[in-house]
């Protein structure tokens, strides 16, 4: 089974494009009449291997901190600590600090200011 489509749901849409577009480098185009905007970025968007939206909160955001309140999305980086440190920059929080996790690459999970959590992955340098 694969992943075809990622949602992120955000209390403030302007600021989720620009957490997201900044951090990651994507771009959003509105779906319609609807508060639905379609993600495009490298391997995300049409003719990609995943899609991907941005939609408005519907309910209040969990408070930061507590337990993951979903499926996790990790996103491959260059740096993953150089990653970590801009997400926090752009308000995002910690979730975990960046970590190595042998054979498999450094890691990090931040918190977006909405209420949601990713991750970003470094893959290690044998693989690279």
């Amino acid at each position: 089974m694969t992943i075809v489509h990622l949602e992120f749901q955000v209390s403030d849409l302007k600021a989720g494009m620009a957490f997201y577009g900044d951090l990651l480098g994507w771009t959003f185009a509105r779906m319609g009449d609807m508060d639905y905007y379609l993600i495009s970025g490298d391997g995300i968007g049409e003719g990609q291997p995943v899609s991907g939206g941005l939609l408005p909160r519907n309910g209040p955001v969990p408070e930061a901190g507590t337990p993951p309140r979903g499926a996790m999305a990790t996103f491959p980086v260059k740096d993953v600590d150089a990653a970590y440190a801009r997400a926090l920059d752009l308000g995002g929080a910690e979730a975990m600090p960046p970590t190595d996790f042998p054979g498999v690459g450094r890691v990090c999970v931040c918190e977006d200011g909405h209420g949601n959590i990713f991750g970003m992955i470094q893959p290690p340098k044998e693989m690279m």
